[in-house]
């Protein structure tokens, strides 16, 4: 199988690639960078922008069995000002965009697009359990992803099968945020942050690619899929479990006004979330390595 993967330089695309090559698939990079992001032996590296189709990369995107649009720039950078917000969303609207029209370029057409979202696409929603059905939010994570999934929505019509991947926090050892989040355990301050009810979706880096995967090679797969472990947790059950697998005691709170002065509306990452269930993937017959909390700090820590 040939793979194209946009944004691959990042936690799931590093992790995606990787398992890729193991299994002798073959894997091209898109990167503003190519010079500079440490490609792994035997992927390909090409230049783009994110905003404009080249010919030098056209012709191999023809050749593709898969493309995986996971590009855009992080929500995790501090602080979330106008201009921050602004490029968060246009990156990824402007990846979208590119893609969109190398596919209407394209002969032959990449038979599937895997599109990157996020389960904040259904805003804050207290302790309601969400599958797939449940209507977008109306707070800035959600607007991200409408338009992150919107911005590719026009290949629904070319004839490719289009999967979105909702994904929910993804637990690494060494990207993303779980880094973040264990460091007051590590330092034995860690407990729940604000009221600590809120929602948590969460899904194990090797899961996530697993996921992937599956979703990329299983011909029924279309739509919209949430892609994050069948037991999302509250927060203080989510950091109780951290505090057990890392041998460190639970029981210092992190207010969540001390949260929203210090992080503004960027604290909304800590503060607010959801219960998502991954319904369609698990009818799909997808079966989880991890669905507990501590079973995936255990294989992590």
């Amino acid at each position: 199988m040939k793979v194209m993967i946009a944004g691959g330089s990042g936690l799931i695309g590093s992790a995606l690639t990787h398992s890729l090559l193991e299994d002798g698939h073959e894997v091209w990079l898109l990167s503003r960078n190519p010079k500079k992001v440490r490609v792994p032996q035997g992927a390909h590296a090409l230049e783009w922008d994110g905003r404009t189709v080249y010919h030098h990369w056209l012709g191999i995107f023809s050749q593709m069995d898969a493309i995986v649009n996971l590009a855009g720039s992080t929500i995790g950078q501090w602080p979330w000002s106008d201009v921050r917000k602004k490029a968060i969303v246009q990156s990824r609207v402007d990846a979208g965009r590119v893609l969109s029209q190398a596919f209407e370029k394209a002969s032959p057409r990449p038979p599937v697009l895997l599109q990157a979202s996020g389960v904040g696409y259904y805003g804050p929603r207290g302790d309601e359990t969400i599958h797939e059905e449940m209507p977008a939010g109306d707070d800035f994570l959600s607007t991200v992803a409408i338009n992150w999934e919107s911005s590719t929505k026009i290949v629904d019509t070319m004839g490719v099968r289009r999967v979105i991947l909702r994904t929910g926090l993804v637990l690494a050892r060494d990207g993303g945020v779980l880094p973040l989040m264990a460091l007051p355990v590590r330092l034995f301050a860690g407990g729940p942050i604000g009221s600590g009810k809120q929602g948590i979706s969460w899904i194990h880096i090797r899961d996530q690619v697993r996921a992937i995967r599956f979703l990329m090679e299983n011909n029924k797969a279309r739509g919209v899929f949430n892609v994050c472990a069948p037991n999302p947790t509250s927060n203080a059950n989510f950091m109780r479990a951290l505090a057990r697998a890392l041998h460190r005691p639970y029981w210092f709170p992190a207010p969540g006004f001390a949260m929203s002065l210090l992080l503004g509306e960027m604290s909304d990452l800590l503060l607010t979330g959801q219960f998502v269930i991954p319904q369609r993937l698990v009818n799909l017959g997808f079966a989880f390595d991890f669905e507990s909390a501590y079973d995936a700090f255990q294989d992590l820590y």
